[in-house]
């Protein structure tokens, strides 16, 4: 029995793991202010400038203080009088990590502007653009493994990686993907499932820190819309466009009405995908930020420490927040490719 409660009093209380999580987060906390030098004016802390820096695409990839915790990106810009032009972005920075023009070219505001004001078309691998690739590649080899594992374990029962992801791959298939868009389902399968983990995999690793705000920009946002417009629109059979332009069973003069409400529904479909998640991803960033910014706006102890476990809780809800956006993004695609694809009564 003494063996018994020696063993229970060795181990650590729930309390202690929560009180070092919390202590990890608060240290992580206390370094935001020190990882970005142009947060400052006049030696004072701007929290708009902070929470900007981390939101918006860069050239640069900063993770700590100073030249050796930041990734500077290669930059690619295309113009009429010099053609393509490829450099490291550590040519805009001096060594006291002031921007500088290199060469005729400028950086403002994360927009390069070449001298004369001609106009430069940008092709550079910025912040977002490298965290893409990231996430792109995480995706497929994690279902390339997931794949392998069905190949090998066929007739058997999952093992591994494959056991974790294939209830959510059959639940997105059946219940989904299957129930809302019906018979002819199957080719569709591939695009939707793809779509969630995208977005899941982008919410979730822009919850990390130092990562990028990827599903956080409404041009990926906007991509997936778009993608979805043109999948939804190319799927439609003649049922989905009668009922566009000549909506059974209604008079003609309220078809003077519906017409161009119907058309531009097709079009707020896919605005409202992106802007729902484009918002939510931002707004959760921004409200962490926000919280953070507190311990050095009051330059307190007790503020920190009561703004980091709000930061903790606020990062659970936006765990939920990531997989919620990932699933309502997907199901609102597979209703739309429904009714797209839906037979006519």
């Amino acid at each position: 029995m003494y063996k018994n409660l020696k063993k229970v009093h060795s181990e650590p209380y729930p309390g202690h793991r929560l009180f070092l999580i919390l202590l990890g987060l608060f240290l992580f906390v206390s370094s935001v202010k020190a990882g970005s030098n142009d947060q400052e004016e006049g030696g004072r802390f701007n929290p708009g400038e902070m929470i900007m820096h981390h939101i918006t695409d860069s050239h640069v990839w900063h993770l700590w203080d100073g030249e050796h915790g930041t990734i500077f990106l290669p930059v690619i810009v295309y113009s009429k009088e010099r053609g393509f032009d490829i450099f490291s972005s550590h040519r805009f920075y001096d060594e006291h990590h002031n921007l500088v023009s290199y060469d005729g070219y400028t950086l403002e505001h994360e927009h390069i502007v070449l001298e004369g004001g001609s106009h430069v078309y940008d092709f550079s691998i910025t912040k977002n653009t490298l965290w893409l690739f990231i996430t792109a590649l995480t995706v497929f080899f994690v279902f390339f493994s997931v794949a392998r594992g069905f190949k090998k374990n066929e007739g058997r029962a999952p093992k591994g990686i494959q056991s974790f992801f294939e209830p959510f791959v059959i639940y997105f298939r059946d219940e989904v993907i299957k129930a809302n868009i019906g018979s002819g389902y199957e080719k569709y399968v591939p695009y939707i499932l793809t779509l969630f983990f995208f977005i899941l995999f982008g919410n979730l690793f822009g919850l990390l820190p130092g990562a990028a705000n990827l599903t956080g920009n409404i041009a990926v946002t906007s991509t997936l819309a778009f993608f979805t417009f043109l999948i939804t629109n190319f799927s439609g059979n003649k049922n989905y466009w009668k009922h566009i332009f000549w909506t059974p069973g209604v008079p003609l003069p309220l078809r003077l009405i519906i017409l161009p409400v119907e058309i531009i529904g097709m079009f707020t479909k896919p605005f409202a995908l992106l802007i729902r998640l484009f918002v939510a991803i931002t707004a959760g960033h921004v409200v962490i930020l926000s919280l953070i910014s507190m311990a050095f706006i009051f330059q307190s102890w007790a503020v920190g420490f009561g703004s980091t476990i709000l930061v903790v809780f606020i990062s659970l809800i936006e765990v939920l927040v990531a997989a919620i956006q990932a699933y309502v993004f997907t199901i609102f695609t597979a209703v739309y490719i429904g009714m797209a694809t839906e037979d006519e009564h």
